[in-house]
Parts: C-alpha cells; structure tokens; sequence
C-alpha cells in the first residue's frame, strides 16, 4: 500500500489479515510482516495502533472473546424454545468455528501471550473458558426453567461441552466432522440432565 493513503479502520484490517494467515498457514506462521503483508499495508501501520506485536496478538484474542460475549445473548434468548441439544450446537459450531479454533492454538504455542492475557483471565485457556462461561449461563437458564434436571452441575457440563466439541473441530487441515457429531456427542454429554 502506498505511503499516505488512509487506511479504513486499520485495527480491524490487521485482524481480519491475521485471521486468514492463522486459517492458511496456521499458528506458526504469525508474525508481524506475514500480517502486514497480508493486510497490503506498511509494516509501520501494525506498530502505530500497537505497541508491540504481543499487545497485538492480545487485542486479536479480545476481539475473538468479544464475539463470543455477543453470542450470549443470543444463546441466553434461545433458553426456554427449541431443543437444548439443538441450541448448544449452534452455540458451539459459531463459538468455536474455524477462526476461533486457530486463535486457541494460538494461545496455546505462545507463551508471552498467554502470559499477556492471564493479566484480564487468570484460569484456563482464553477463549476457550469464556465460552465455556457463556455455556454455563445458559445451561443454568435452562435449569431454572426445568428443562435440565435440576441436579445439573452446569460448572462442571459447560466446559466438558467445549472439551468435547474442540476436540471435533479442531483440526485445522482436515475434512470437518459431519453435522451429526456434533449433536451426537452433545446428546452423550447431556443425555443424563436433558428432560
């Protein structure tokens, strides 16, 4: 990109190039010049909205966990209708959707940003235990309406949901797993406390 030409929102372009370097190449592959380059923007673009490449990294993993928080309401207003089961995996397949797969192994090979993050989220992996929050609250919901037995340890399901369902999406590179199993594993999970 030419020197001097105004950049539209640059922090959300830096991001979004970020994300397609993480889906294409994966953890490994971020670095500040892969992300600029990426984003066809100078390398000085990156450094003039943050303060170093982990401060970014950081700021991409808040912009994930964000969307996540978003995506409670939408969980929260689906308590009560439709099927639990049915709710929790479109919960899941959005929350943890390919991007959101590849920021936590993100997380999870650098240790300066996990180290950065432990600041604002002191247990568990980012990301990762935010949607298993957000699962909580909603399982509770559906407890309180008696749509889950009411000796259902949501602290303990939600993040064996999220366990469960990384474990099918994770991989970066393969095929992903047919629509049924998903439900398949949220049915096994849940099938006990389900009424």
């Amino acid at each position: 990109m030419p020197t001097g030409v105004a950049i539209r929102d640059p922090r959300q372009q830096l991001f979004e190039a970020a994300e397609r370097v993480l889906l294409r190449e994966g953890p490994s592959a971020l670095s500040s010049r892969a992300v600029t380059t990426e984003a066809d923007c100078a390398k000085g673009v990156l450094h003039r909205h943050f303060p170093d490449f982990d401060a970014f990294l950081a700021e991409l993993v808040l912009d994930r966990i964000a969307r996540i928080d978003a995506r409670a309401a939408t969980l929260q207003a689906a308590a009560g209708r439709g099927a639990v089961v049915d709710n929790l995996a479109d919960a899941l397949t959005d929350m943890l959707g390919p991007v959101a797969v590849a920021v936590v192994g993100l997380v999870i090979s650098r240790d300066a940003l996990r180290a950065r993050l432990r600041e604002a989220r002191p247990r568990g992996v980012p990301l990762l235990g935010d949607a298993a929050a957000v699962l909580a609250a909603y399982l509770a919901t559906e407890r309180d309406l008696d749509r889950l037995s009411p000796d259902t340890d949501v602290d303990a399901l939600a993040p064996t949901l999220i366990g469960a369902a990384h474990l099918l999406l994770a991989d970066r590179t393969g095929a992903p797993p047919d629509p049924g199993a998903l439900r398949r594993v949220i049915t096994g999970v849940t099938g006990a406390w389900l009424r």
